[in-house]
């Protein structure tokens, strides 16, 4: 094989896993732009939209006690889980719509705080995650056996139903929200 095909061969495999980064982006695009501006409006309504929190599950019942009297959202999810990047955008929507009458709440679930800390930069939210190294976290709200899972807890800060995988669209998840946080 000469030496031109070879080059031409290696700057067609180029173009085509750049294509197919390009496409993942495109079918599961942020809701909400990651650059400086955005993070700096998002944490001029909540001080830890978008921050990775430490406490485990004594932070997770601290957050859920806190809202009580607002319903909370919980979704679990990882970096490295290709169905939570296609729902991620659902949820960025939806919290942002239901700003003050819905609590949100993440749990970065067995993951790196790293990989965590960098798919939050590309998906930014405007509500806190809990960092959940081992799954005990997800464990309180029935999560841990698949990801993405989502949980509702209702405004009495009882936990109502937990969802065990990806939403389809956003419109099942608004659903989801109407029916087991704003019931």
């Amino acid at each position: 094989m000469s030496c031109s095909i070879r080059v031409l061969l290696g700057v067609l495999t180029a173009l085509l896993l750049a294509a197919c980064g390009t496409q993942e982006q495109r079918a599961n695009p942020s809701a909400i732009r990651g650059d400086e501006r955005s993070l700096v409006e998002l944490r001029r309504v909540d001080p830890d939209a978008n921050r990775l929190l430490a406490g485990g599950e004594d932070e997770f019942r601290r957050r859920i006690a806190a809202a009580r009297g607002i319903p909370v959202v919980v979704n679990q999810w990882a970096s490295w889980c290709g169905p939570c990047r296609a729902e991620f955008p659902f949820f960025q929507r939806l919290a942002q719509s239901y700003r003050g009458k819905v609590a949100f709440l993440g749990v970065n679930s067995r993951d790196s705080p790293g990989t965590a800390r960098g798919f939050l930069s590309r998906y930014p939210t405007p509500y806190a995650h809990i960092e959940d190294p081992d799954g005990n976290v997800a464990r309180l709200f029935r999560g841990g056996r698949a990801w993405p899972t989502t949980a509702f807890y209702d405004a009495a800060g009882k936990l109502s139903f937990t969802h065990q995988g990806a939403y389809r669209d956003e419109a099942a998840l608004d659903a989801n929200i109407r029916r087991y946080a704003l019931r």
